[in-house]
């Protein structure tokens, strides 16, 4: 059973159809990467599976389990991670403030051990303090720790969100454009990143990028979306010899 599966997911948009007969299988610990021309519907995908919005027709169901149309907080709790092309970082918080308040969703101390500092509530905060300087040693941002975000660089603020997301403890990791606006040396960095995360954690990881080099080297299937519609799905070596990806989008683009 793979662990992840969408079908016949279709979305409108005020009559305009955004995303067409979508299908979808991600196995565990696969990497799967998402390309298209920009205004394809990569990002609406994402929406879509991670709740933020109800896709028109289909269903889409994670370990057996059909999860269409729940709100984000509860796909998040049933293992979506996921990052954004346009960060939702909270700007005057540290970078451990930040993976911390992510953790926060797995307490069980309640009211009464926040109001009175139960054993338990110490034990709890002990942990996840622990789990997320962990978190940020693994994506190169521990030294970071008590920064303001809002002091970072764009590449680390980036980082910053991958080990919020991390810190949920996802079976996937929806990584939307994790290389946007990075430099040569950063997106590098970034790819050895991905690597790290997923050999370390085990996790299956879906990403969507512009930035053909992170794809190719990254991913095991691609799917190649043009207009709301996937066009081709394959390994890299068939996306990029397909004459129609070629045409819609690879034509565009070089592997830098």
């Amino acid at each position: 059973m793979a662990l992840l599966r969408v079908e016949k997911m279709s979305h409108e948009f005020g009559g305009l159809r955004a995303v067409n007969n979508y299908d979808l299988e991600i196995e565990k610990g696969q990497i799967r990467g998402l390309i298209g021309p920009n205004g394809a519907g990569k990002t609406t995908i994402f929406n879509l599976i991670t709740g933020i919005f109800k896709p028109t027709e289909g269903d889409i169901i994670l370990e057996g389990k059909n999860i269409t149309g729940l709100q984000p907080h509860q796909i998040a709790s049933y293992g979506l991670g996921r990052t954004f092309q346009n960060m939702l970082l909270w700007r005057h918080m540290t970078v451990l403030e930040h993976v911390k308040m992510a953790r926060y969703s797995r307490i069980t101390y309640g009211l009464i051990g926040a109001f009175f500092g139960t054993a338990k509530r110490y034990r709890q905060e002990k942990e996840i303090e622990e789990i997320a300087y962990r978190l940020l040693k693994m994506v190169g941002v521990v030294h970071l720790a008590d920064q303001i975000v809002l002091n970072l660089s764009y590449g680390d603020q980036r980082r910053v969100e991958m080990a919020r997301a991390l810190a949920l403890e996802p079976k996937i990791l929806f990584l939307d454009e994790p290389t946007a606006g990075m430099n040569p040396e950063e997106l590098i960095h970034m790819m050895g990143i991905v690597r790290k995360v997923h050999e370390e954690l085990g996790l299956a990881i879906f990403l969507i990028e512009h930035r053909l080099k992170v794809v190719m080297e990254l991913c095991e299937i691609i799917q190649t979306l043009n207009f709301g519609q996937v066009i081709a799905e394959g390994t890299p070596e068939e996306i990029q010899s397909n004459p129609e990806v070629i045409d819609a989008y690879l034509g565009r683009e070089t592997l830098v």
